[in-house]
C-alpha cells in the first residue's frame, strides 16, 4: 500500500474532510432502512357558520363644509362647494323656509352633501339664532327642518393688555361683548372703568361658552376673572351659595357685590359734579349742585343702582320726567331728566339693582342730554362718587372652607394665564 505523505498541505485536508462527512451522509440514506410511522386519523366536525349582518348600502353622499367669508352669499357658497344644480338653487331663492340662509354670518360652516353627479342632496347650518337648518332632498324634493340642537358648555379663558381701550382690548383678545360689559359690571364696585384704566393694564377671564354642533352660539356666565389696574390686582369668582344665590366674591371671600353702584350710565362722561356753588347754566345764576351728571345720547339705559322700592315716577319741576327710589330708612336715589320711563314702572314697585328703570333724556331744566343723579342719606344730599357705599355681606366663616375649595382651580387657570402675553384657550365641557 502506497503510504501518504507526513505532512497536508490545507487544501488536501480540506478535501479530505468533505470526504469523510460523504460517506457519513450516504450511511444516513441507505436503500433498505425503515423508519417508524406515527398512526393518522381523519376526523369530520360540523361547525356553525357565524351569523352575518346584511350587508348596509353604502352611503354615496360626499358631505363637504364651507366657511362663510365676508360679503358671500348661498350662492356663492355652493359654487365654491362645487355645487351646480339650478333647482337646488331654485328652491333655496324662493322657498320662504330657507331666509335663513341670507342671514350669513362671517366665520360659520356651511356643510353640503352632493351626490355621485355633483348633484345637492343635503345641506347644514347654524343660523344666527343658534338654530340648526337643514335642507334635505328626496324622492319627492327638498324639505326643510329647522330647531334646537343640543348644545355643550365649554368653558373658555381669554387675557388681553389695554393698549388704547378696554374694548380695543377686548376686541383684540377674541372677547364677546356681552362678556366685557359683564366684566365690567363684576369690576364696578372697584374699578373706574371711565377713570381707572390705564395703557398696560391687564386682565384674564373664564367664562362659559355654549356650542352646537361644534359651534359657538352664546356665551354664559363668567366663572372667575381677573383686573390689574395700576398695578393693584382685582380678582373674583363666582360662587353658589348652599341656599342656591349666585354672587362674586374675591379671594377671601368678600362679597364684589356693592349695596350701591357707583354710576346707572355704563359708559358715560361726568360733566357736573358734587358741589354747593355752581353757575346754572339754564337759570344762570349761581346755586348748589346736589348731585352728578352723567353725558350720554338720548334713549341711553339708566338703571337702579341698588335694590330698592319706587318712591315717585312722573314730572317734577326742573328735574322733568324723574324717577325716585328709597332703598332702605337712610338711602334714596335720584334720576332726572329722563327722556321716558321702562315701560309699567309705578309708585310702589320693587325694583332691583341693574334693572333698567329709563332712559336718558333733556327734560326739565337741561341744556343738553344727560342724566342727573343724586344720591339722599338720611335725606341729606351726598356726592355719589365720593360717599362710603355699603357692601353685601361677606361668605360666613362655616362656609368658608367650601368656597376656597370650590374657587382653588379656577384661582390655578388664572395663574396659569399670568405667564402668557395673550393666553386664548377652550377647555372641555
Amino acid at each position: 500500500m502506497r503510504k501518504l505523505p507526513r505532512t497536508m498541505s490545507p487544501g488536501q485536508a480540506f478535501a479530505v474532510a468533505i470526504l469523510c462527512l460523504s460517506g457519513v451522509a450516504a450511511f444516513g440514506i441507505t436503500p433498505g432502512t425503515t423508519l417508524d410511522s406515527t398512526p393518522t386519523r381523519d376526523i369530520t366536525r360540523a361547525l356553525d357558520l357565524p351569523q352575518l349582518a346584511p350587508e348596509v348600502a353604502a352611503d354615496d353622499r360626499y358631505w363637504h363644509e364651507e366657511r362663510v367669508r365676508r360679503g358671500d352669499t348661498i350662492g356663492s357658497l355652493l359654487a365654491r362647494a362645487d355645487v351646480d344644480d339650478a333647482a337646488a338653487m331654485e328652491f333655496l331663492r324662493t322657498n320662504p323656509a330657507a331666509r335663513p340662509l341670507y342671514q350669513l354670518r362671517p366665520g360659520r360652516a356651511l356643510r353640503v352633501a352632493t351626490d355621485e353627479d355633483g348633484k345637492l342632496v343635503g345641506l347644514r347650518f347654524l343660523a344666527s339664532n343658534g338654530e340648526m337648518f337643514s335642507a334635505m332632498r328626496d324622492a319627492a324634493g327638498f324639505h326643510v327642518e329647522s330647531g334646537g340642537e343640543p348644545s355643550d358648555v365649554r368653558v373658555t379663558l381669554r387675557t388681553g393688555e389695554i393698549q388704547s381701550s378696554l374694548f380695543g382690548a377686548a376686541d383684540a383678545a377674541g372677547l364677546p361683548d356681552a362678556i366685557t360689559l359683564a366684566l365690567v359690571d363684576v369690576f364696578a364696585g372697584d374699578i373706574d372703568f371711565y377713570h381707572d384704566i390705564r395703557r398696560g393694564d391687564r386682565f384674564a377671564v373664564i367664562y362659559e361658552t355654549r356650542y352646537v354642533d361644534g359651534e359657538p352660539v352664546a356665551t354664559g356666565r363668567i366663572l372667575a376673572a381677573e383686573f390689574d389696574s395700576q398695578g393693584v390686582t382685582h380678582r373674583a369668582f363666582l360662587w353658589r351659595a348652599p341656599d342656591g344665590s349666585e354672587s362674586y366674591y374675591t379671594d377671601d371671600g368678600r362679597s364684589l357685590r356693592r349695596a350701591f353702584l357707583r354710576s346707572p350710565v355704563t359708559f358715560s362722561r361726568i360733566t357736573s359734579g358734587f358741589t354747593l356753588a355752581r353757575f346754572h347754566p339754564f337759570l344762570h345764576i349761581w346755586r348748589a349742585h346736589t348731585g352728578t351728571d352723567f353725558a350720554a345720547p338720548i334713549g341711553t339705559p339708566v338703571h337702579a343702582t341698588a335694590d330698592g322700592i319706587v318712591k315717585f315716577v312722573g314730572k317734577q319741576n326742573g328735574y322733568g320726567d324723574v324717577i325716585m327710589l328709597r332703598h332702605d330708612a337712610r338711602y334714596t336715589s335720584v334720576y332726572a331728566h329722563l327722556s321716558r320711563f321702562e315701560p309699567g314702572l309705578r309708585v310702589g314697585e320693587r325694583v332691583h339693582q341693574g334693572d333698567i328703570i329709563g332712559f336718558v333724556g333733556m327734560t326739565g331744566w337741561a341744556t343738553g342730554p344727560h342724566l342727573h343723579y343724586e344720591m339722599r342719606v338720611a335725606g341729606i344730599p351726598r356726592d355719589p362718587m365720593k360717599v362710603a357705599l355699603p357692601a353685601a355681606a361677606p361668605i360666613t366663616p362655616d362656609e368658608k372652607g367650601e368656597f376656597l375649595a370650590d374657587v382653588a382651580p379656577l384661582a390655578g387657570e388664572l395663574a396659569v394665564a399670568n405667564q402668557f402675553p395673550v393666553t386664548q384657550m377652550v377647555a372641555a365641557e
